[in-house]
């Protein structure tokens, strides 16, 4: 059932580029409207002069205006000032990834921290294919780093766990990927055969936190539009996105790119849900619908150990008594046990997991939910 949208969402200017200065543009937006933001400042990169290869030739560097800044201090100002601008518009379980490179990122964190964002993760983007250094007086700049916080200690932030774990063959998603550069058919070349965009990050980057931390029909906001990254895998991912761009060519580039992108049909935006977001269920519950009998022996999976049922939803095995999770933890030696898939219980003279029974009533609550809706 379609959720009633919201006087403020109502009047958000979805799917648009707007032009104009990021934080004047930000204040005049309705607070606590956008769900995720995903931001690629200027790095501030305070370049002196040309950089040239080996053979002299010279090397497109970014020396664009816009990352050009008078100061620490200025920067400073700046990134104050948009980074409590963004916190406005984020809705109370909101959050918020910006990029930098060491230039900056330290800065970054240091002002999140300042204004109560949340710090949840830094991430390493470590470069398979990353620009060497030319001048061989430093280690070649391989990586860039992502800082996902959310809004504050007490939001309830999106994180899409199982969806991550299936994109990475079924192992959980470290802090650490690696993605190329964008190169190829993806970078956006203007009329005379230049990048259109001095750093223009790779989709797949932007999948990968798209994936990860919205849902279907959530609002992305991009302060530093650029060529449209976000807003380009925001559509395919039938996401809604509002971007901001002051330079007038990129917004161009990133309405023509857009204007080509097909989002994926409905049925292939759905992800492997968060297994935190599912109702939790007691094995108590278990027990008293009488799924369970007390008395019924669970067995660890190759009988190795066993337990008996207790009518208050507790186990007991080899004298050890305690939740499912407890006794497993106990008879294993281990600091932690999931009693859901450690125990089974034998039906027609096969191993069952007991998740088996959890997930049946949680199916029963979903059905229930949906009729009284």
């Amino acid at each position: 059932m379609a959720t009633r949208m919201t006087a403020a969402e109502v009047s958000l200017p979805l799917n648009q580029i707007l032009a104009g200065d990021c934080i004047e543009v930000m204040n005049s937006l309705p607070a606590g409207s956008v769900d995720l933001i995903f931001a690629d400042p200027p790095y501030n990169l305070q370049l002196r002069g040309d950089l040239h290869r080996p053979d002299n030739s010279l090397v497109d560097a970014v020396n664009d205006h816009w990352d050009q800044f008078s100061s620490f201090a200025s920067y400073d100002a700046f990134t104050k000032d948009w980074l409590a601008a963004a916190k406005r518009l984020l809705k109370p379980n909101g959050a918020i990834w910006v990029i930098g490179s060491y230039h900056n990122v330290f800065r970054l964190g240091a002002e999140l921290q300042n204004q109560g964002f949340w710090l949840l993760n830094d991430v390493v983007w470590r470069k398979s294919n990353p620009m060497p250094n030319f001048k061989g007086k430093r280690l070649t700049n391989a990586h860039e780093t992502l800082i996902w916080a959310s809004r504050d200690e007490a939001a309830k932030y999106t994180f899409n766990y199982e969806a991550l774990k299936a994109m990475n063959d079924g192992i959980q998603m470290r802090s650490d990927w690696v993605i190329p550069l964008c190169t190829g058919h993806e970078r956006l070349k203007d009329e005379n055969g230049d990048k259109a965009h001095p750093t223009q990050k790779p989709e797949a980057l932007l999948h990968r936190v798209i994936v990860a931390t919205t849902n279907p029909g959530d609002v992305v906001l991009d302060p530093f539009f650029g060529t449209g990254t976000t807003g380009a895998v925001a559509k395919m991912l039938g996401r809604d996105f509002i971007g901001i761009e002051r330079e007038a060519a990129y917004r161009k580039a990133a309405a023509d790119r857009i204007e080509r992108v097909r989002r994926f049909d409905a049925s292939s935006l759905e992800v492997s849900g968060s297994k935190r977001a599912e109702p939790r269920v007691p094995f108590g519950q278990v027990v008293e619908r009488g799924m369970l009998r007390p008395g019924e022996e669970l067995f660890s999976l190759g009988n190795r150990f066993k337990a008996k049922v207790r009518a208050d939803g507790t186990l007991i095995g080899n004298d050890v008594k305690g939740s499912i999770h407890q006794v497993g933890a106990a008879l294993e030696g281990a600091p932690s046990c999931n009693g859901w898939t450690y125990w089974h219980f034998k039906r027609d003279g096969k191993m069952v997991p007991i998740d088996i029974l959890r997930q049946q009533i949680r199916a029963e609550m979903e059905a229930d939910g949906s009729r009284t809706h």
